[in-house]
């Protein structure tokens, strides 16, 4: 992992960070332990999220034992009020017990009109100032799944802007030339999603593939345990072979755009079904040919995609636009026939 400078917040960090998303599916103590690994394998910027339960606690458990100051500190809120933001950072503060955060970013801004909310006199961004006047936050970031969201921030209020975080990844391509505006922003740049929300299973050539490029300052792949730290953090710096390309390109084709990236922003769902999980078993009968341990896994779950009440509740959430209701009913077709 090579040491970066993080755009214009000048902070100095590894290229590969801690995704926070994971660990919210294991208990407290395997939790602490994955952290730790993840210290001791050089990783030093940690990403979570208000929205991702208990991990901002989990990692501040581990922080206890590891030290604050060895490691850098990002989460994330989705209010773009001052109001909202203020409250999410307390929380955040309180959930990670420290006194400071040294990033914190607009969580999934869906739209320009809450980017424009955001900087307004009621917005976020004075509440930031604030908050970073009594050395609570240090730095300001946005994260987006919609291109043209960041583009327009980036425009229009750069030089407030200190980080962005948006998808990219062998299969997603659509944030290259807005990643380079920003760079030329001196804008500090995030890669979410380097993994395909999991659906790359070659984990190296997936990270190289994302940090070959100039234009990306970080990649955060979930790390849930300490195989994935390890496995997350053990590949090589060297360019990607003709070979390699070629495999990109058949990643590509066979992935395509429409699948689940397991990023969790469906949930709840209304019928409690667990969306992703049900998701990852159905790319493990067709992709990986493990139909009957799938489908064994699909029968002992709580709720099935015969539980699906069709609400679109799930849908209204999805930054992917994925048909997850129509999705459901081909899922039931398959598993329960």
């Amino acid at each position: 992992m090579k040491q970066i400078i993080l755009g214009k917040t000048g902070i100095k960090t590894k290229s590969i960070g801690f995704g926070g998303i994971p660990v919210q599916r294991v208990n407290e103590d395997e939790a602490v332990k994955t952290v730790i690994e993840a210290v001791k394998l050089g990783v030093n910027y940690f990403d979570s999220a208000r929205g991702y339960t208990v991990s901002e606690s989990f990692i501040g458990k581990a922080l206890k034992q590891i030290g604050r100051e060895k490691v850098v500190l990002a989460s994330k809120a989705p209010p773009v009020d001052y109001d909202g933001f203020e409250s999410e950072v307390k929380k955040s503060l309180d959930a990670f017990d420290t006194s400071y955060i040294d990033l914190y970013q607009l969580h999934n801004v869906k739209t320009v009109k809450e980017i424009d909310l955001a900087f307004s006199e009621k917005g976020a961004y004075k509440a930031f100032e604030k908050l970073k006047k009594e050395g609570k936050v240090l730095h300001f970031g946005i994260t987006a799944h919609k291109r043209e969201v960041l583009e327009y921030a980036i425009e229009k209020y750069g030089k407030k802007i200190e980080t962005i975080m948006f998808p990219y990844n062998i299969v997603e391509s659509q944030g290259v030339e807005m990643f380079r505006q920003a760079k030329k922003a001196g804008i500090g740049t995030i890669a979410m999603k380097p993994l395909g929300g999991g659906n790359i299973d070659d984990i190296s050539l997936a990270l190289r593939y994302v940090l070959q490029n100039d234009f990306i300052d970080i990649a955060i792949p979930g790390m849930g345990n300490i195989d994935e730290c390890r496995a997350d953090t053990s590949f090589s710096d060297l360019p990607l072979t003709d070979e390699e390309k070629a495999k990109c390109e058949q990643i590509k084709n066979e992935l395509g755009n429409d699948f689940c990236r397991r990023c969790s922003y469906c949930a709840p769902c209304t019928a409690g079904i667990d969306i992703p999980g049900i998701f990852t078993l159905q790319v493990y009968l067709k992709k990986y040919g493990l139909g009957d341990w799938a489908k064994s896994r699909y029968v002992a779950m709580k709720k099935t995609a015969a539980d699906c009440i069709q609400c679109g509740e799930c849908e209204k959430r999805c930054p992917y636009n994925l048909d997850i209701i129509k999705r459901m009913r081909e899922i039931k077709e398959i598993f329960e026939k």
